[in-house]
């Protein structure tokens, strides 16, 4: 059997994958975070229990109304978008003048609140969620099995972040939200609705956690903790990337998903801290990020 500094190409490789699905994952989380802070200066720590509703969404869509897989990935996002979007419009709108804190402290008792509901409705073991047919199987590449349901998410999660990095960064609507954000009173002047563009800018950041969501729930059981348990490490991923950086959050969620990958292979009882490691030595370096505009 090939091997790679001892170890089977195998093994090395499915790591390696498995490293690669947990970053795709942590650059549509982060994204959606770093999008709703860099442009509207929240901290949004319900991102996670949003990203547990799309799967739920999408799992309720199956069992009550026979909704499969493929429209229940358009309609979940447009449910949680609309969840948010409520939540903007009654309560967030009223802190923006405010500290960061009261958002944080805001957004964090919602996640609670959000989580709790779920678990009186459904308990706390997971749901089963099927593989949609088209993208069930794997195909055996040599050195290692590749899934094609994982090896979709990957394809998804890239065609996602840099269609919403483009988007920001190169085209005129971006460049309305980045300068209604900085002097919305001269953006105003020009006749664009700001407080609109800021809702649905906000709608459009908690939609991405739920197209996460639902592309989670086939691999993961859907779960009321399974935003909760990787909230933190999505804000690490942020911190990492440079608060508020877009393209930050979708480089360092990839790289730290493959760095986690490798650290399984070759120390795994560091696995479930690499990434605080690897924040904590950001932090005295770059307290910016590696992609944040003070570095």
């Amino acid at each position: 059997m090939m091997t790679i500094l001892g170890i089977p190409t195998q093994a090395l490789f499915g790591q390696l994958l498995l490293g690669l699905i947990n970053g795709a994952f942590y650059a549509m989380l982060s994204l959606g975070l770093a999008l709703i802070f860099g442009l509207l200066n929240i901290i949004n720590f319900s991102h996670g229990a949003l990203y547990m509703m799309g799967a739920f969404v999408a799992w309720a869509a199956l069992n009550f109304l026979g909704m499969g897989y493929w429209p229940a990935l358009i309609v979940a996002p447009l449910v949680v978008a609309v969840v948010g979007i409520v939540i903007e419009r009654t309560m967030l709108c009223r802190l923006y003048k405010l500290d960061h804190l009261y958002g944080l402290l805001l957004t964090f008792g919602l996640a609670l609140i959000i989580e709790g509901l779920f678990r009186e409705g459904y308990g706390v073991s997971g749901q089963p969620y099927a593989v949609p047919k088209e993208l069930a199987g794997g195909w055996n590449l040599g050195f290692m099995f590749l899934p094609i349901y994982r090896g979709w998410v990957v394809v998804a999660s890239l065609i996602l972040c840099l269609g919403t990095w483009y988007a920001i960064e190169k085209t005129k609507l971006g460049a309305y939200l980045r300068a209604g954000t900085e002097n919305p009173t001269l953006v105003q002047a020009f006749g664009i609705n700001v407080p609109l563009m800021i809702t649905l800018t906000y709608g459009f950041g908690v939609a991405l956690a739920a197209i996460a969501g639902v592309l989670a729930a086939p691999i993961y059981q859907v779960s009321p903790k399974m935003g909760s348990d990787l909230i933190i490490v999505v804000f690490a991923v942020v911190v990492i990337g440079g608060m508020g950086s877009i393209m930050g959050s979708i480089v360092t969620g990839y790289m730290l998903g493959l760095v986690e990958g490798l650290t399984k292979v070759f120390y795994p009882e560091a696995a479930s801290t690499v990434i605080f490691m690897v924040m904590v030595v950001v932090l005295l370096i770059k307290p910016a990020g590696l992609f944040g505009k003070g570095a």
